[in-house]
């Protein structure tokens, strides 16, 4: 068969999440797809695709060629398609951190919209690191190292982690000269315990018992606001509490390196209209105060 059509059976099984549903997609019966696809496993030399019972996953080798394959179809699609500078039109599927989604990326989604009529975004606020191939997702900001190297970033800033507290708790309980003191005070613990609650410095950790542990940041903001403990959130999650005085930075010297703050795409090769979001987004993301190296 076509070797093009045999990578977009390929593209489209990881996109749809199984062969049963690109079979329908591509209007094939599931046992065409599946032969294809192992063909091409076979020529290839190597599995593709992991396949357990409750989904499919690309191995290392099939996100390489996955990434490949999509630059090769999309340049034959542009080959093919005639020249067009009309307007943007399409969806383009984006994902998040709730925080920095809600407060930064959702208005550079509202920009976009203003500028381009005939585009719709479906943006997903989630802290949880979503897969882009499984979820069909065009585009991710993600803070931190990236755990994917397949993935191709952006960098548009960086964030920080920090120890903070209210005044009138330091008025209470005094203010920690060292990261070991942390462990004479009262500490809001933000995020899920899979273990010892531990926060790391730079060449040492300190081992916790935090007095409140709560899963979501806003609530743990509302608690260190009121004087109820210490706690570490990221640097924009806390930007305003800090230029008000409603909360104070403490030991700055023994904050860990910056985290990098980063648009990300599964593939070099994405379509016009998510190319046009992205440069979009990096000079808005990029100009703002609270994901800048000097904060």
């Amino acid at each position: 068969m076509d070797r093009l059509d045999e990578l977009a059976v390929f593209v489209s099984v990881l996109e749809t999440g199984g062969f049963a549903a690109a079979a329908r997609k591509l209007r094939r019966s599931p046992p065409a797809v599946t032969r294809i696809v192992a063909g091409l496993e076979a020529r290839a030399g190597a599995r593709l695709i992991e396949r357990t019972t409750r989904k499919l996953s690309p191995t290392e080798a099939g996100r390489t060629l996955a990434e490949k394959a999509r630059g090769l179809l999309a340049a034959y699609e542009e080959a093919l398609a005639p020249e067009d500078d009309g307007p943007l039109r399409g969806v383009i599927t984006l994902t998040a951190p709730l925080v920095f989604g809600r407060r930064h990326v959702t208005p550079v989604v509202a920009s976009f919209l203003d500028l381009h009529p005939q585009v719709s975004v479906d943006l997903v606020l989630h802290d949880r690191n979503l897969d882009l191939i499984e979820g069909q997702i065009d585009l991710a900001l993600r803070i931190g190292a990236l755990a994917d190297s397949g993935l191709v970033a952006r960098r548009v800033g960086e964030v920080r982690r920090m120890l903070v507290a209210s005044p009138a708790y330091l008025a209470r309980r005094g203010t920690p000269a060292q990261p070991a003191d942390l462990t004479d005070h009262e500490i809001v613990f933000s995020g899920v315990l899979t273990g010892a609650a531990e926060w790391r410095f730079r060449g040492q950790a300190v081992r916790l018992t935090p007095r409140l542990t709560v899963n979501e940041i806003d609530a743990a903001l509302i608690a260190l606001r009121a004087g109820h403990g210490i706690g570490r959130p990221l640097s924009y999650q806390v930007a305003e509490d800090l230029a008000s005085g409603a909360l104070v930075r403490l030991l700055p010297q023994f904050e860990p390196e910056p985290l990098p703050v980063q648009l990300v795409a599964p593939s070099r090769h994405v379509s016009k209209k998510v190319r046009a979001f992205l440069d979009h987004a990096v000079e808005a993301l990029s100009g703002l105060a609270v994901i800048r190296p000097s904060l």
